[in-house]
């Protein structure tokens, strides 16, 4: 499917949107361009696709070269259900979800590097790393790796962080 959105005739496209921005020590804008996808001329390798948007990213970090990325995606969504805005915005979401979610998974827990890989593993322990970051996030924790690493070193307190004890001191085993 990437092949067939990258060799869509782009450079005949208007960019529709463009945004720009500057904060964490880094410029960045993006541009959207949007392509309707028409069934009947033999479409995406995938049915529902009825928009493919296009966004190119630049991104200047203070003191290192610029970098430029380039995403292709699809939707079910018609031009009226979303405008190029729109879409920039969602696939914006997107990245905001994997820098929240996967990347702290695989930072805290190493969750690329697993071996685990058969049966129902994989699944359990994706379970288990979802509870490993979603209560201290429930907590507001501000930092993931810290407050794990404070629950590694003093495991009875994770007893207190489930609400299963009040008591600071618990009896030994």
């Amino acid at each position: 499917m990437f092949a067939q959105l990258k060799a869509l005739p782009w450079e005949q496209v208007a960019v529709a949107h463009t945004v720009s921005g500057t904060g964490h020590g880094r410029r960045e804008s993006c541009s959207v361009k949007t392509m309707a996808i028409a069934a009947n001329l033999g479409g995406i390798a995938f049915p529902e696709a009825r928009l493919a948007p296009r966004i190119h990213r630049r991104r200047q970090q203070s003191g290192k070269r610029q970098t430029r990325k380039t995403v292709y995606a699809v939707t079910s969504l018609d031009t009226h259900q979303a405008s190029p805005a729109d879409l920039g915005r969602y696939v914006r979401g997107l990245w905001e979800i994997e820098n929240s979610s996967h990347h702290v998974r695989d930072g805290v827990f190493a969750e690329d590097a697993s071996t685990i890989h058969t049966g129902s593993a994989p699944r359990a322990m994706a379970a288990l790393r979802n509870l490993g970051t979603g209560r201290p996030r429930q907590l507001d924790a501000d930092n993931i790796a810290k407050t794990t690493r404070a629950i590694r070193d003093t495991p009875e307190h994770i007893l207190l962080i489930w609400g299963i004890t009040d008591s600071p001191l618990l009896p030994e085993t």
